[in-house]
């Protein structure tokens, strides 16, 4: 996306005159980008400018980075500090020039934001706008801690600015009504009208406003987000709680919102999202974004922030003589069965059939076998159909020799079957239909070659214990990773794919904590975190607190087992 742009001629529409500028004060909710509307995720899609939120911390820019996967490649993005304090008027200036602005907002525009005073200076320089509510932290971050604002016998919630000095406590305090302070703990500065109250001092003003000391109450830190924190108390011993809940290794950092009243419990439970069993796991998944995606979904469900790191790079073959023979086969009928083993294989027959003008058609007649989920996944994207893949716990070359038919000459008219894929891999499939009777054209669809370093940051967590844990899905992905950045450090969960990766591991000298029971990447990710609740289990058992593997002390060096 380009930076901010200078003056320019307001861009036309459909008809060629200049577009009337506007502006959309959208709301981004909490923290957690999925929870954006899809009303804001339409109006990020047309915005010719978007002024960002406010910069956030480590967390919250990965927040802000996945909104802006809504935008188009050519809006420009505004960062708020850019601005010197005229937000508002930059916003208004490009929608004078004919602009279409999106103002984003943390939360909702109009309930702890300043989206009222955008809209007023829309109003006097006559831009058309519009507000695109958000989900609130007020009631988004309680639902996230499992906090319900209105249980049983409960009709009211109270919502306090804690940056006001002028707010009456011995008011707010009187009654059952649910208490939801914003800002309890906001630093001086120039967003903050005044310097929030403190956790303690404002416990204390509780009390002395007539709430008994043992009322309990809870604070939530980076609601809705993967470095959520949860600290369950009482008025009385709040301040002590949290600083034990820090120095046991808890993130405690802001934003924050303190809860008082029936909802809260003090349970000491993790709630439903904290209790996730990878929550807040960072996860390195060796492979590229577009292979990590089904798989990245599937860790993020539980919890783990993943992050894929590509450790090969697929290129043509150097001569191209052989693929160009087996399209030529597959148009003429040379083929009974095409077999693919990888979505990169899928990928390179397709490639070469859209070089030639062909598409699915051309495997009319012909029989494919897929060795796995994945493989079929891209077939069907392709247009075709598997006719055969091997059962669910045994995706790989191997499992779908056990269930390929042997080569009859009465019922298979031909008895050739094309066998794409890569440069390196090996022969169990090949060997395995030569065994049945089938001959086999044993082709190079692609080379596969070691992929570049990975940034610099990314390699000192490797080594360094900044991940938690990571999943291999190959063998090649351990000589590879290892390669280019290093043995993952010792403190770091291993969990592999299948007895062949967790051998590979273990030459390289890794300790494999995970085995999939199937050879699929669903199910590695699923025995992660079977692995993840367990030692959560036996931490909470043994009356220890639940650190991820990167909170643990650094011990000694990794050890095979």
């Amino acid at each position: 996306m380009n930076p901010q742009s200078g003056n320019q001629e307001p861009p036309p529409n459909a008809h060629g005159a200049s577009q009337r500028g506007h502006v959309a004060l959208v709301g981004a909710g909490p923290g957690d980008a999925e929870l954006l509307t899809l009303r804001g995720a339409a109006a990020l899609a047309k915005a010719d400018v978007v002024v960002n939120l406010r910069e956030p911390g480590p967390e919250l820019a990965k927040h802000r980075e996945a909104l802006l996967r809504h935008c188009r490649e050519d809006a420009a993005v505004i960062d708020p500090a850019e601005c010197g304090g005229e937000i508002d008027a930059v916003a208004v200036g490009h929608a004078r020039e004919g602009k279409r602005v999106v103002r984003l907002y943390s939360g909702d525009p109009l309930l702890g934001c300043r989206g009222a005073e955008l809209a007023a200076a829309c109003r006097q320089a006559g831009v058309e706008y519009e507000i695109v509510p958000g989900l609130s932290s007020v009631t988004a971050v309680p639902a996230f801690a499992g906090v319900p604002l209105l249980p049983d016998d409960v009709s009211e919630a109270r919502i306090v600015d804690g940056r006001d000095p002028g707010v009456d406590w011995e008011r707010v305090s009187q009654g059952d009504a649910s208490l939801v302070v914003m800002f309890p703990d906001a630093p001086e500065g120039p967003d903050a009208r005044h310097s929030g109250p403190g956790f303690d001092r404002l416990c204390k003003t509780l009390i002395a406003a007539g709430r008994p000391a043992d009322t309990p109450v809870a604070v939530v830190r980076m609601g809705s987000t993967t470095e959520q924190t949860t600290v369950s108390s009482t008025l009385q011993r709040l301040t002590a709680d949290m600083k034990a809940a820090d120095a046991k290794g808890h993130n405690v950092t802001a934003p924050a919102l303190f809860l008082m009243g029936k909802g809260v419990t003090g349970d000491k439970e993790p709630s439903w999202f904290e209790g996730r069993p990878l929550f807040g796991w960072r996860v390195l998944v060796p492979r590229t974004k577009e292979q990590a995606a089904g798989l990245s979904d599937q860790l993020r469900g539980f919890g783990a922030v993943p992050e894929s790191v590509p450790t090969i790079s697929v290129e043509p073959p150097r001569t191209p003589q052989q693929m160009e023979r087996a399209v030529r086969g597959l148009v003429t009928g040379r083929y009974q069965w095409v077999a693919f083993t990888s979505v990169n294989a899928v990928k390179a027959i397709k490639e070469r059939f859209e070089e030639y003008g062909l598409d699915a058609r051309a495997f009319a007649g012909v029989k494919v076998a897929a060795v796995g989920e994945q493989t079929a996944a891209a077939l069907r994207e392709f247009g075709i159909q598997p006719d055969l893949t091997p059962p669910p716990e045994s995706q790989s070359g191997a499992g779908l020799v056990e269930v390929w038919p042997p080569y009859d000459a009465e019922l298979d008219p031909i008895e050739r079957v094309l066998l794409p894929r890569a440069d390196i891999a090996t022969e169990t499939l090949s060997a395995g239909l030569t065994d049945l009777g089938w001959e086999v054209d044993d082709v190079t669809a692609y080379r596969t070659v070691r992929a570049a370093p990975p940034p610099a940051p990314v390699r000192e967590a490797i080594k360094g214990g900044g991940f938690d844990a990571v999943l291999f899905t190959s063998s090649s992905t351990v000589r590879n990773l290892v390669g280019i950045a290093g043995k993952p450090h010792n403190t770091t969960v291993i969990a592999v794919i299948g007895p062949e990766t967790a051998k590979t591991a273990q030459e390289f000298g890794l300790r494999v904590d995970v085995v999939a029971p199937k050879t699929s990447v669903s199910a590695l990710a699923e025995a992660l975190a079977e692995y993840g609740a367990t030692q959560r289990a036996e931490a909470v058992a043994a009356g220890k607190p639940a650190l991820k593997p990167s909170q643990k002390r650094r011990g000694r060096r990794r050890k095979t087992v």
